[in-house]
């Protein structure tokens, strides 16, 4: 896939997933990783030796959310699955995603080999991305990556629809590893993510707008796929 010209102030949907579709994140620790380096990666600053550094005999990394950071990309929603994530970024510096990609696909690659005692890559290719050309894009693609985690106990919701909403809402509340819980109104990684530019668009009212994420994404149809088919890389 071509990639588009990364500029700054615009939307793009990033994705990628383990070689062979294999399991990228093992364990919660794994997870923890990805997303501290979602954090840690995100500054022009080098990376510093974090980036190889084994931590798989520690505690899960914190997000030093005091940290001054001179940023390449705000991080508007994220979702990682066992074999792949999704992001959906703005760039802030030239070349800012480029950039950040680079740390974040070297630095985790790195990190697993070591743990898992491997070699070879852990991605199938580099990342692919899409320019998000429409602002009404924005809201329906965040749904689509919060709701991604529902794979894993409607494994058809795509194509059919969500079957038992109760079910869903209870695993999508709790499932740590993607920025919805942030979204609804629970500090899950706020320092990782900027979330108020999609939350205005559902809602201006910022008192409303956690219950009105969640009310927007429970209106999720089988046929709203077809909406954003062409920038959501599956």
């Amino acid at each position: 896939m071509k990639k588009p010209q990364f500029e700054k102030g615009y939307f793009y949907h990033i994705y990628n997933r383990g070689v062979e579709k294999r399991t990228i994140f093992g364990d919660n620790f794994d997870y923890f990783r990805f997303i501290h380096d979602l954090y840690e990666f995100n500054d022009s600053a080098p990376a510093g030796k974090f980036s190889v550094k084994r931590s798989s005999e520690v505690q899960p990394p914190k997000i030093r959310s005091k940290k001054v950071r001179d940023i390449l990309v705000k991080i508007h929603c994220f979702c990682l699955m066992p074999n792949h994530y999704h992001l959906l970024l703005e760039q802030v510096r030239d070349g800012g995603i480029i950039q950040f990609m680079k740390k974040i696909g070297t630095g985790y690659s790195m990190y697993f080999n070591e743990k898992y005692d491997r070699v070879g890559p852990l991605f199938q290719g580099r990342f692919k991305a899409i320019f998000i050309e429409e602002e009404s894009y924005l809201t329906h693609l965040s749904r689509y990556i919060h709701l991604n985690p529902a794979e894993l106990i409607e494994s058809h919701w795509k194509e059919t629809g969500i079957k038992n909403w109760q079910r869903t809402n209870r695993f999508l509340d709790s499932y740590r590893w993607s920025s919805y819980p942030d979204y609804i109104g629970k500090n899950n990684f706020p320092s990782v993510i900027t979330k108020e530019f999609i939350s205005a668009l559902i809602t201006s009212n910022t008192r409303n707008q956690p219950q009105s994420y969640k009310e927007f994404t429970q209106e999720w149809l089988a046929k709203d796929i077809y909406k954003i088919s062409d920038i959501i890389l599956e």
